[in-house]
């Protein structure tokens, strides 16, 4: 008898989970379920102090066990962007994530390419959980305040941190190795870090009593923090986005916000004046740029809650890829096409015989414009077109860019992108599949941008990815006649 034979077919299991930030217990225990063929809907997950089904069969709380997989089950299927994205999820405070992730798994091993579609929910809903994580993480990196502490045997540094989500034990390590030197601990509501230049301890939650509420070096800190306070980059309500008032609490340089920002705009003027906004030139080297838009302020949308993202790719490229602006994905990880489009576009590239790595990858704008969104499930950042007048100030580093790299043929995906490289918008219908002179001796070649065949369903995407396609293959051959040269 096989170990399937010995699976009820109507039985539902409890698996509870020994911490609820456990993503590695999670997997084994969903590898097992997958291999016994039992669905998403006869399993429950139950985290630390959650309730299971009065009538499930216990996979691991009370000493039951699950049926052992038969030897001859085939191995589970997992794509290397469905994990990526489950160890984020797993850590994320919505109770039904294990569940998510359970399914989509179970969807996975019937259709191994669901991750690449983007209008399902589950994908979608995984995607989402997934930022939330990860925008908290960043906060913690960001608002982490130690104060120090004189004990007999040393100085010790303690913070108070309110995570969202279940990602104190997931961020030990990046504070163990930026405060490797330093002993010091970690006070939150769901626990405690500490470490003590050797070894890192786990502890039981703290209240915000449990941590010191100030020390000497905070006035060093509120004088530096004035001192590099800078009008021309405030914006109040980027400003809240990025450090939202539930945080000032803990910063000691919050309580000189009001101020600073009360006296921003005579400040403002004065540099304006003084011709303070004005360009320098140029930077001589592609990392000089990526360091110079770091600092790039020249429009509204680099004052945004967000990063500048560089291009990347050979200093010598013999093709460059340009987009429109780095997305909400791009954003977060400080790379060029990385999120669902990029993804679309590294498909499309391959099928043209077309090597990304080979290329240099970059945006007409540096900076990622949204607009925020509330809804049910949290605030949502919404992708915002440029203006003309944005994608024009831009135009400064796209042609930087291109000088130092000297692409013999540009590809503009896009109309934004088109006029960040021509400075005049332009018909994509009208100029696609052609070359356009540049006054440098290289070719501009238009197309469609990836994200067009993202909002795009049935025989209309099919047909614009038929002639993105077109598009793409006739580059190739004239990447490959102009290489020869």
């Amino acid at each position: 008898m096989t170990a399937l034979q010995h699976v009820r077919p109507h039985a539902h299991y409890t698996v509870q989970l020994p911490r609820s930030d456990d993503f590695a217990f999670w997997r084994e225990r969903a590898r097992s379920l997958i291999q016994c063929d039992i669905p998403p809907d006869k399993v429950v997950w139950v985290e630390p102090g959650g309730s299971g089904d009065l009538f499930a069969q216990s996979a691991s709380g009370d000493g039951m066990r699950l049926p052992e997989p038969p030897a001859d089950a085939p191995p589970v299927r997992a794509s290397k962007r469905y994990l990526s994205l489950a160890k984020n999820t797993a850590l994320h405070r919505d109770p039904q994530r294990f569940a998510l992730l359970y399914r989509l798994l179970w969807r996975l091993q019937r259709n191994p390419r669901i991750m690449e579609d983007k209008a399902d929910p589950d994908v979608r809903r995984v995607e989402e959980l997934d930022k939330n994580v990860r925008r908290d993480s960043h906060k913690m990196h960001a608002f982490v305040r130690f104060r120090q502490i004189e004990e007999e045997d040393g100085d010790h540094y303690v913070a108070w941190f309110e995570p969202e989500h279940h990602i104190l034990r997931a961020n030990a390590g990046f504070f163990r190795r930026r405060f490797a030197s330093m002993r010091w601990s970690i006070l939150t509501p769901q626990g405690t870090l500490h470490w003590d230049g050797e070894t890192m301890r786990e502890g039981p939650p703290a209240q915000k009593s449990d941590a010191p509420h100030g020390d000497p070096v905070e006035d060093l800190w509120r004088t530096y923090y004035a001192s590099i306070f800078n009008p021309a980059r405030l914006k109040v309500g980027a400003m809240l986005s990025e450090m939202p008032r539930k945080y000032w609490k803990n910063l000691p340089e919050a309580a000189l916000i009001p101020e600073l920002i009360a006296g921003a705009q005579q400040r403002e003027s004065a540099m304006v004046a003084a011709g303070g906004l004005e360009f320098e030139e140029r930077p001589e080297s592609l990392a000089a740029i990526g360091e110079a838009i770091r600092q790039c302020r020249k429009c509204p949308i680099g004052c945004l809650d967000n990063q500048a993202v560089m291009g990347e790719g050979p200093s010598g490229a013999a093709l460059m890829i340009v987009g429109e602006q780095p997305g909400d994905h791009e954003d977060m990880e400080g790379r060029p096409f990385v999120g669902p489009a990029g993804q679309l576009l590294d498909v499309h590239l391959e099928r043209a015989g077309i090597d990304r790595s080979a290329a240099y990858v970059t945006n007409a704008v540096k900076h990622f414009k949204f607009t925020i969104k509330a809804s049910g499930r949290g605030k949502r950042r919404l992708h915002q077109s440029p203006t003309a007048k944005e994608i024009d100030t831009c135009r400064w580093w796209i042609e930087g860019e291109r000088e130092l790299v000297k692409p013999k043929l540009v590809l503009a995906m896009g109309a934004s992108a088109a006029r960040g490289l021509l400075g005049k918008t332009v018909s994509i219908s009208k100029v696609r599949g052609a070359p356009i002179p540049l006054d440098d001796g290289s070719e501009l070649w238009v197309t469609a941008h990836p994200s067009y065949l993202l909002r795009l369903d049935g025989e209309a995407r099919e047909k614009q990815a038929a002639l993105f396609d077109a598009d793409l293959a006739a580059v190739r051959a004239r990447l490959g006649e102009l290489v020869g040269q």
